[in-house]
């Protein structure tokens, strides 16, 4: 095994390329189109096409014009808007989202990672909107929100109906003030209320420590444009530190750039491996391959996940499970496995639209699904409570394992 750390170490200390971003959470980036459309009030101007009637569309757009009682208080910009949320929320999809421009500024907030908030991630499961995970040391964290947590209420008002930008507009405010959340969760016979004060968050990337002499313990808190750099670190303290073995924490990862997860993957599988295909409406896929050093190929890796391990999470786990038989230890991901294209419009409102859904290696489809752990174990609210985690301790007796068999090997 120390030949092998040692052949680690060299390895790790000459692959300081670093791949540049293109995916946030599946969202893919890189195409900014501006479009200048002129629509006139023609009925099937196009012989052979009935699909589309934008006459109605005009006539609706008129009547409401004329007879809404507030009518005269929206610009005609508002309504234009209105339309095309509209059409967005024809494929009731969570995932697919117009933001006008000042929509647009917020959401491009999350994707630097500074914003004010109570630092979580939300998503929708079967109509409900629900805590994706919580992120660290947030006043969401702090107040004690799980992942899977159900918000029935903010500030009062049913999330009924309520997309996922709408929850956030709602949750957000200057910081310092409180949002009132109404949560449920499955353990719970009743809803309980928690009043959290939002603060400017900062979403951390990953730390690292080593256990019990030998064990390389990465927390990833998300896959950032940070996350390949700061991995790069942590592998070379765990090289100067003889690690023999990695327990690599995607617990309450919500995602992040997807290209970022490819990379990474690139540290435990050979490269060119296939590490997650696109499959797009025509069932044609686009695979993403692995292209970094292989530095950990040979070292032990158990992976830890829970229910908010979504998206980036997801693949990396996936795939490493998939490529290399990595063990994943804790409680089935949420299960968030599509790919979003962002189009920037020309007054600078954006479109999110789902293009495509991930397939690992294997053929699993994460959307909707999820990933089974290998090896489950609950974390429940008395461990919390008492700051026990047999997760942890479940992964590290399992890489120990590893590393015998590993050095059994050598």
């Amino acid at each position: 095994m120390k030949r092998k750390i040692a052949v680690f170490a060299a390895v790790i200390l000459i692959a300081g390329a670093i791949f540049g971003g293109g995916f946030f959470g599946g969202f893919e980036y890189g195409l900014t189109q501006t479009r200048n459309i002129v629509v006139q009030g023609v009925s099937n101007m196009d012989e052979g096409n009935p699909d589309a009637d934008f006459g109605v569309f005009w006539e609706a757009w008129q009547t409401l014009k004329d007879n809404h009682i507030d009518a005269k208080k929206l610009a005609d910009q508002d309504f234009i808007y209105g339309a095309i949320k509209g059409l967005v929320g024809s494929f009731d999809d969570p995932y697919t989202e117009f933001f006008n421009p000042e929509d647009s500024e917020k959401f491009a907030e999350d994707l630097n990672g500074v914003f004010g908030g109570v630092g979580m991630e939300i998503g929708i499961r079967n109509d409900q909107l629900l805590v994706v995970a919580p992120l660290k040391d947030t006043p969401a964290a702090r107040a004690g929100i799980l992942a899977g947590d159900m918000i029935l209420e903010i500030d009062g008002e049913s999330t009924s109906g309520l997309n996922v930008q709408a929850a956030v507009k709602k949750i957000r405010g200057e910081p310092g003030t409180v949002v009132k959340l109404q949560i449920i969760r499955e353990s719970w016979s009743a809803s309980r209320e928690f009043a959290v004060t939002r603060e400017i968050i900062t979403v951390p990337t990953l730390d690292m420590e080593i256990k019990d002499g030998n064990i390389a313990y990465i927390q990833l808190y998300n896959f950032n444009e940070n996350a390949n750099p700061f991995f790069y670190r942590a592998m070379v303290r765990a090289s100067e530190e003889d690690a023999e073995g990695v327990v690599l924490d995607l617990r309450n990862n919500p995602g992040g750039f997807l290209e970022v997860a490819v990379d990474l993957a690139g540290w435990f599988v050979e490269r060119g491996a296939v590490v997650v295909s696109e499959e797009d409406a025509r069932g044609e896929r686009k695979p993403l391959q692995a292209r970094g050093n292989a530095a950990l190929l040979d070292i032990p890796v158990v992976v830890l996940v829970n229910e908010g391990s979504a998206s980036a999470s997801e693949i990396l786990a996936g795939a490493l499970r998939d490529l290399r038989g990595v063990k994943l230890i804790g409680e089935k991901t949420f299960g968030k496995g599509t790919v979003q294209q962002i189009i920037h419009l020309a007054d600078d409102s954006t479109l999110k639209i789902t293009i495509a859904h991930w397939v690992l290696p294997k053929g699993t489809i994460i959307d909707k699904n999820g990933l089974e752990p290998d090896i489950e174990v609950k974390l429940t609210e008395k461990d919390i409570e008492a700051k026990r985690d047999p997760q942890l301790d479940r992964a590290l007796a399992e890489i120990k394992k590893e590393i015998e068999k590993a050095r059994a090997q050598l």
